[in-house]
C-alpha cells in the first residue's frame, strides 16, 4: 500500500485552479511522486485527449515520469494503458472513462526542442526538471495548451539559482501556485535516514541550503560567488564620487544575445585632493536576447536610445565604445552609425602564472570585485537584471573551466574591467 506525507495528499487533491502548479525543492522530498500522481488524475478526468511530459532528453522523461521507479504512469495505468507511436512520436495510450487519451513525451533541453511540438495541440504539460529546459520549449508548451478545455500544467525542480530565467520568465508570468518540498514531506526516509541526511549536508553551506533547506542559492562554481546583490548594487550615483571617464562595451552575435554595458570611472578621493581613488560603475544596460531583431536594428536602439540616454544622464561623452573582437557584425551596424567601435581587450594575449587568456580576465574581474572597485547603478529603464541573471549562473565545469553559457554580460563586464585595470594601472 502507498504511503503519502500530508504535504503529499494536499497537492495531488488540490482543486486544479491554477495555470502553473510548481514544486520545488531538496532532492529526494518526493515532490515528483506527488507531482505525477496529480498529474494523472488531470488525465483521467480531462476533457482532452493529448497531453505531454517534457524533461532535458526523452529518455529522461520516460524514466522519471513514466517509470517512476515502479510509481509512474505506466504503473498507474497499468491494465489500462499501452506503449505506441504515430507522427506526433511515442506515446502511452490510456483508456479513461471519458474517452481514449494520449500522453507523449519529448526532450527539451536543446535550442531546437519547441520544434517537436510545433503544431501540436495539448490539454496539459508536465515539465520535469523545468529549469533544464530550453525556455523556446517551454515557452511553447504553453503555446500549445491555448486552445485545450482543461488546460493545465505542472512543473517540479530542485532548487536554481536565485535569478534563474524560469523565475524571472515563466513562473513571476503565469498564473503559478508554488509548493516548497524538503526531506520532511517524503514518507519514505525514516527519522534516522533524515538525520544522516541532515549530518551530511551541514558539511557544505551550499549543500545545506539546497538539499536540506530546498533554498535557491548561489550554485557551487560560479565564477563571481563574491558579488553580493546587497552590497554591490546602489540605486544611484553617490555625491561623493567624481566621474572621471564613461565608456561602453559589448559583446554579441547573430544567435547569440547582445549586451552593451555603460561605464563611469570614478575616483572616491575625490578631484583635488592630490591623490586618486579609482572604482568602475557599472551604470547602464542594454540587452536583447529574443532572437528575432536584426542586428541592424539592434544598432539602431544602441546607437539612438540607448547611448544617448545614457549620455545625458551623467552629462558625459564616452571616450569609446569597445566591442568583442568576434562580434564583427555589430561592429560594423554601429559603424555604419556613424558611432567608431573599437575591438574589446579579451585577454587573448593575457598570461599569468599558470593562467592564461580567458582565466587572467577573470582573475582581474574577481580581484577587482573583491577589491572593492566595481558596483553596479540600477538605472530605471535599462536595469541590472540580466546582469544579475548571469552572475548567478555563470560557472565553471568539474575541471576548473568557465563554461560557455550565462556570459553575454558576463564577457561585456569582462572586457570592461580589462580596460579600466589596465588604463588606470590597477593591475600588474
Amino acid at each position: 500500500m502507498i504511503e503519502f506525507s500530508q504535504k503529499q495528499q494536499d497537492l495531488i487533491c488540490a482543486p486544479y485552479e491554477h495555470t502553473l502548479e510548481v514544486c520545488e525543492g531538496s532532492p529526494r522530498s518526493g515532490k515528483t511522486f506527488a507531482a505525477t500522481a496529480r498529474f494523472a488524475l488531470h488525465v483521467i478526468a480531462s476533457r482532452d485527449t493529448n497531453h505531454l511530459v517534457v524533461a532535458y532528453s526523452a529518455e529522461q522523461a520516460y524514466r522519471l515520469i513514466f517509470e517512476g521507479d515502479g510509481y509512474g504512469l505506466n504503473h498507474i495505468f497499468r491494465g489500462s494503458c499501452r506503449l505506441s507511436h504515430d507522427d506526433e512520436g511515442a506515446h502511452l495510450i490510456v483508456n479513461c472513462p471519458n474517452g481514449t487519451k494520449k500522453i507523449y513525451w519529448k526532450g527539451g533541453g536543446k535550442a531546437d526542442s519547441h520544434k517537436t511540438i510545433t503544431g501540436m495541440s495539448l490539454g496539459s504539460v508536465y515539465f520535469c526538471e523545468i529549469n533544464l529546459l530550453h525556455m523556446d520549449m517551454i515557452q511553447e508548451c504553453f503555446r500549445r495548451t491555448y486552445a485545450a478545455r482543461d488546460r493545465f500544467h505542472i512543473a517540479d525542480l530542485n532548487p536554481p539559482a536565485p535569478r534563474h530565467p524560469v523565475i524571472t520568465d515563466v513562473f513571476e508570468i503565469q498564473d503559478t501556485k508554488w509548493t516548497h518540498w524538503t526531506c520532511v514531506d517524503n514518507p519514505v526516509l525514516s527519522g534516522e535516514r533524515l538525520e544522516e541526511i541532515r549530518q551530511a549536508c551541514s558539511k557544505s553551506p551550499f549543500l545545506y541550503k539546497r538539499d536540506w533547506l530546498g533554498e535557491r542559492c548561489i550554485p557551487e562554481g560560479v565564477i563571481y560567488f563574491m558579488f553580493d546583490s546587497n552590497k554591490h548594487i546602489w540605486n544611484y550615483l553617490p555625491s561623493n564620487l567624481a566621474p572621471v571617464e564613461m565608456f561602453f562595451t559589448g559583446d554579441g552575435g547573430t544567435t547569440d544575445a547582445t549586451s552593451i554595458g555603460c561605464y563611469l570611472v570614478c575616483d572616491r578621493a575625490g578631484m583635488f585632493t592630490g591623490r586618486h581613488d579609482y572604482i568602475l560603475l557599472r551604470v547602464g544596460n542594454w540587452y536583447y536576447n529574443r532572437g528575432d531583431m536584426a542586428m541592424s536594428d539592434q544598432a539602431k536602439h544602441i546607437v539612438g536610445e540607448f547611448m544617448p540616454y545614457m549620455r545625458s544622464k551623467y552629462g558625459m561623452r564616452e571616450s569609446g565604445i569597445m566591442i568583442d573582437p568576434a562580434c564583427k557584425a555589430l561592429r560594423l551596424e554601429i559603424d555604419k552609425l556613424g558611432v567608431l567601435t573599437g575591438k574589446a581587450d579579451n585577454n587573448g594575449h593575457d598570461i599569468k602564472g599558470t593562467s592564461k587568456g580567458l582565466k587572467v580576465g577573470i582573475e582581474m574581474a574577481q580581484s577587482m570585485i573583491n577589491d572593492g572597485r566595481f558596483y553596479c547603478i540600477d538605472d530605471e529603464r535599462y536595469d541590472v537584471s540580466p546582469f544579475l541573471t548571469e552572475v548567478g549562473l555563470y560557472c565553471v565545469d568539474k575541471d576548473g573551466s568557465p563554461i560557455d553559457a550565462y556570459n553575454h554580460s558576463m564577457d561585456e563586464f569582462r572586457y570592461a574591467s580589462n580596460y579600466f585595470l589596465k588604463q588606470y594601472s590597477l593591475w600588474g
